[in-house]
């Protein structure tokens, strides 16, 4: 193969939390694969003559969706030398990073997984809210709410999960919300648990809606939130109208 595939983070929408590592790489693709979450301010560094392609895939879209992507991927490490494979947030935290890694690696394709910050945290910190804290929180669990469709069976246990950590950080979990709360009040959770449900984040569009673990789901509905969102269940949430700086 002639080229490199760089597997990159864009991190969580506001263009300035771009690492000077994406940007420098971005900068000098020769391609550029980019998700439905890269921000077009980001897309605007990759050079004239780049190829800059979209191959983003909401819910709901197929799931060959990927297989597109591995093949592009393959098709133009042919022929290019630099090809950016540009995701939202970090590549490997939900992103499916480590599933097109084991592609390339197994098409013998040279690659770099290049990290960036995960809208999980990125999330949290732009509404004021620590994710760790050494009063409320001492243990964090990053969860997707958007399980493979093609598993048989659900893997997250979320009655299990309620006593497993002090901060639940929920992606890709909106159109649950009310089944993920009410299976962690099933596993023991107190329905009075803060719930902070992020759209947007970091984006001019960034809004942030709370209530606790009986009331969210409502709030979420009189609201009209959006994808994208990400979800924080935790004693934290109580922090952030303290704390908040935006």
């Amino acid at each position: 193969m002639k080229g490199k595939v760089y597997l990159v983070g864009a991190g969580p929408g506001d263009p300035k939390l771009l690492t000077l590592r994406a940007s420098e790489l971005v900068q000098k693709a020769d391609v550029v694969l980019y998700d439905r979450l890269v921000g077009r301010r980001i897309l605007r560094l990759a050079p004239g003559t780049a190829i800059v392609q979209y191959v983003g895939r909401a819910a709901g879209d197929p799931t060959e969706n990927q297989d597109n992507t591995n093949n592009l991927m393959i098709h133009y490490a042919k022929s290019h030398r630099t090809i950016v494979r540009l995701k939202g947030g970090d590549p490997t935290i939900f992103g499916r990073g480590g599933e097109e890694a084991e592609f390339l690696k197994s098409h013998k394709v040279k690659y770099e997984i290049v990290p960036g910050i995960t809208s999980a945290v990125a999330a949290a910190t732009y509404s004021g809210i620590p994710l760790t804290h050494r009063t409320y929180s001492s243990s964090v669990a990053f969860v997707t709410g958007h399980e493979d469709p093609q598993k048989k069976q659900a893997v997250v246990n979320w009655k299990n999960l309620a006593g497993s950590a002090d901060t639940i950080v929920v992606m890709m979990g909106l159109s649950g919300i009310g089944r993920i709360c009410r299976q962690l009040v099933a596993g023991g959770m107190d329905k009075k648990t803060p719930v902070a449900v992020i759209q947007h984040a970091t984006t001019p569009r960034h809004a942030t809606i709370t209530g606790n673990a009986s009331n969210i789901a409502a709030r979420v509905r009189k609201n009209k939130v959006e994808s994208p969102a990400v979800i924080i269940i935790g004693d934290v949430v109580s922090l952030g109208d303290t704390i908040s700086w935006r």
